[in-house]
């Protein structure tokens, strides 16, 4: 195989950028998506622009800004467009191209159109509301029915936001004292990633039993609320089971959102103006129909108090023309108890002569068979009281135990005994003991 011709990668390097320099000698309006965005501390900017096609990425390249031009351009955009030059934006910048050995193609930027995005975003914003259109999305929200007490409401902002504490200060701190249940979803309020965090925000929110929920945001530039011109979240307020108020920016903005929203306002203050005046208005409502109430209560009153009155007086009067037959109908009832106690009484008083006779009669003859009966039993005791056998000469005779002694078998000779008699009594030793068998005589 023969020797090949070849050249040097610098020499092909050096080409190329001849080339370049050749055919871009100058600089040139480049239209692309800030895809990346990267200050260094030794001051430079180093960013990625691109360019997308039905949402893929058909060119990209490598741009920087030198430290001593970024200020000048950071100023003139911001005070121009209202918004930082930062990634997700689409630019028309000044570049030129430039080739190097070591890193390739890169595009030095020195100027900017900001009426170039603003115009982009206005493109934008066109076609998406001729697309709702088209679609039936734009009329959605206005078929649903806000309630006429509102209470329960979702927020969806920033927690931070300057926008929503007047919001919520100048709704829950009314003078009437009206009650609202406010619950905060937070979300991204500007910024590319502003639309999808709303849309996940209004997707929870729409769960749940809410009267409405509410996109609170305070004012800002064109770009910074840019975010509310999205397509997709304008489908997803249009396509919310709750009617969905929004409040974004000032009087001058009006955007997508706000357009396929059931309500639009202008401020937070005013937001809360809205829900305020509609319970001002039941309460409007509610006093007239109070009112309305009150004085037929009066006439219906009156009518009462009348009929009151009449039938008061019809009852006084039979009331008291039967308390009048009733006075004369127990006066005579009186009359024929008075007469039949009378004859009752005599029947009972002679009764009780009678019984009274039969008792004492009964009574004298009980005593007297309980007087003879007490006699006879006086008698028997009497007659066998030991005084009385004793004053008939008989004696009792007591061992030494001093128990009477009723047989010599519980006497022994020399035992002490007592001998008591009618008028005395002696003591005694037992020298002899003489069996029953012996007649008295032996005695002796």
């Amino acid at each position: 195989m023969g020797e090949r011709n070849y050249i040097e990668l610098l020499e092909l390097q050096q080409r190329i950028k001849e080339g370049l320099a050749t055919a871009f000698p100058g600089r040139y309006w480049v239209k692309a998506e800030i895809s990346s965005w990267s200050p260094r501390s030794n001051g430079h900017c180093y960013l990625t622009l691109s360019q997308s096609r039905g949402g893929d990425p058909i060119a990209e390249s490598r741009a920087m800004i030198w430290k001593w031009q970024l200020p000048q351009l950071q100023q003139f955009f911001q005070q121009a467009a209202g918004q930082p030059l930062q990634a997700g934006i689409t630019v028309l910048v000044r570049v030129q191209v430039n080739f190097s050995e070591l890193y390739g193609i890169s595009l030095f930027i020195d100027d900017i159109d900001p009426a170039f995005t603003l115009g982009e975003l206005a493109l934008e914003r066109k076609r998406a509301i001729e697309k709702l259109s088209s679609l039936g999305y734009m009329e959605m929200q206005k078929e649903l029915a806000l309630p006429d007490l509102p209470y329960r409401l979702a927020v969806i902002t920033s927690k931070t936001a300057a926008g929503y504490q007047d919001f919520r200060n100048h709704l829950l701190d009314n003078p009437e004292g009206y009650a609202f249940r406010l619950d905060l979803f937070e979300a991204l309020m500007q910024g590319e990633q502003a639309p999808s965090s709303i849309i996940e925000a209004l997707e929870d929110a729409g769960e749940k039993p809410y009267d409405a929920i509410l996109i609170l945001r305070g004012g800002g530039s064109e770009l910074d609320l840019a975010c509310f011109d999205d397509f997709d979240l304008a489908v997803a307020i249009a396509s919310c089971p709750v009617p969905v108020v929004t409040a974004i920016g000032h009087d001058k903005d009006v955007h997508i959102a706000d357009m396929v929203a059931h309500i639009s306002v202008k401020t937070p203050t005013a937001l809360a103006d809205l829900f305020l005046e509609a319970y001002e208005a039941q309460d409007a409502i509610l006093d007239r129909l109070s009112r309305r109430i009150g004085g037929g209560l009066g006439r219906l009153v009156g009518d009462s108090e009348l009929r009151v009155s009449r039938a008061e007086a019809a009852i006084s009067r039979a009331v008291q023309r039967r308390f009048s037959s009733m006075e004369m109908m127990l006066q005579r009832t009186v009359g024929r108890i008075s007469k039949a106690l009378v004859g009752k009484y005599s029947d009972v008083a002679r009764l009780c002569d009678k019984a009274s006779h039969a008792i004492v009669f009964a009574a004298s003859s009980r005593v007297g068979l309980e007087v003879s009966a007490l006699a006879l039993r006086e008698a028997r005791i009497t007659s066998t009281d030991p005084r009385n056998i004793l004053s008939l000469g008989y004696v009792l005779v007591t061992g030494k135990d001093r128990k009477v002694l009723k047989s010599v078998k519980k006497v022994s000779v020399g035992d002490s005994i007592g001998v008591r008699f009618s008028d005395g009594s002696l003591s005694a030793t037992v020298d002899k003991i003489i069996s029953e068998k012996i007649s008295n005589t032996e005695i002796a």
